[in-house]
């Protein structure tokens, strides 16, 4: 029901929701319902469009997930990354990153252009996804999740170790860095200011999940990151 409301967005659409999902439809409607205000006093309402529909297809994607989780389907490889690049949230954080950028940087050809999924973007939503079910993979399947990218490439190819599976993935990660490298070479709709946004983003997630799932996980060095960056002054 809630995916349903979502992609209808209407806010009547709520009436049939439960009391938590109610709650939640209602502050994600008026988030948005807030943007469009305020953007529109600068004629750029048009943006939260771009972003509330990268929103209704992560919450769609979710849901497939949560088919396959209670149905204990574990997906081929390729049916698996066509909605996980979904929920790796990438395309539509890197979008909604775009919406309160000043209209001298941002166009609606840029916003056209990041969703289009061109290969720098595609390539970063790879990384953000293999490199979060590579070194998330014990502890997400431990708590209970759906199949990652190591259990569905483990079963397309059949007969292969975790470990195998692991050194296959991380491969996949280095030719999608290969790639962002190569489409950086060329000339794109979008200035560098939305390169940077994508490039930056990317980055965070190489930070993140280089070493150990620091996002997923509490008991990390993440805060100390944190603290080093936004807190400590830097020494001159």
């Amino acid at each position: 029901m809630f995916t349903d409301a979502i992609q209808r967005w209407d806010i009547n659409a709520s009436q049939q929701l439960p009391p938590n999902l109610k709650l939640l439809y209602h502050y994600i409607f008026d988030t948005y319902a807030e943007m469009e205000e305020l953007l529109a006093k600068e004629n750029i309402s048009y943006r939260v469009h771009y972003a509330k529909t990268e929103l209704k297809k992560v919450v769609k994607a979710y849901h497939q997930e949560f088919k396959w989780y209670h149905a204990g389907y574990v997906p081929t490889f390729k049916e698996y990354l066509k909605v996980a690049l979904v929920t790796a949230c990438y395309m539509m954080l890197s979008t909604t990153s775009l919406v309160g950028m000043g209209k001298e940087l941002v166009t609606e050809e840029n916003f056209k252009w990041i969703t289009s999924e061109p290969l720098m973007v595609k390539s970063s939503s790879i990384i953000c996804r293999l490199m979060d079910d590579r070194i998330g993979h014990k502890f997400e399947q431990e708590r209970g999740h759906v199949a990652s990218a190591v259990e569905s490439y483990i079963k397309e190819f059949g007969g292969c170790s975790k470990q195998e599976a692991y050194v296959k993935l991380e491969k996949l990660v280095v030719n999608a860095w290969q790639d962002i490298n190569k489409d950086s070479l060329h000339p794109t709709p979008a200035s560098m200011p939305i390169l940077l946004r994508v490039l930056n983003l990317t980055r965070a997630i190489n930070l993140l999940y280089k070493d150990q799932d620091l996002y997923t996980n509490s008991k990390t060095k993440l805060k100390d990151i944190i603290n080093k960056i936004l807190v400590q002054p830097l020494k001159i």
